[in-house]
């Protein structure tokens, strides 16, 4: 988070529009649905699209996201047994 925080700051932007930036950027098929119930949340994530992260920046989130273990079961053991059907 302090990364996102710094990269919003330097860009004045919010961490928000980095993180769907980031998402954006990663792969042509990745499509991030944020969800949100008020219109200036909404005004905010539709900014992300005018932001732009040179390879230098993309570099420095894949390697810091990389560096965060990922805990605990995607979906509860009832529900796991559910995916796949």
């Amino acid at each position: 988070m302090d990364l996102l925080c710094r990269f919003a700051q330097q860009m004045k932007v919010t961490p928000a529009q980095i993180a769907l930036t980031w998402l954006l950027a990663r792969k042509s098929w990745i499509v991030p649905i944020p969800g949100t119930t008020k219109l200036h949340r909404l005004e905010e994530n539709i900014g992300a699209v005018n932001v732009e992260l040179s390879p230098e920046d993309l570099r420095e989130l894949v390697t810091a996201a990389s560096k965060i273990a990922v805990q605990g079961a995607r979906y509860p053991a009832e529900l796991q047994k559910m995916v796949g059907r």
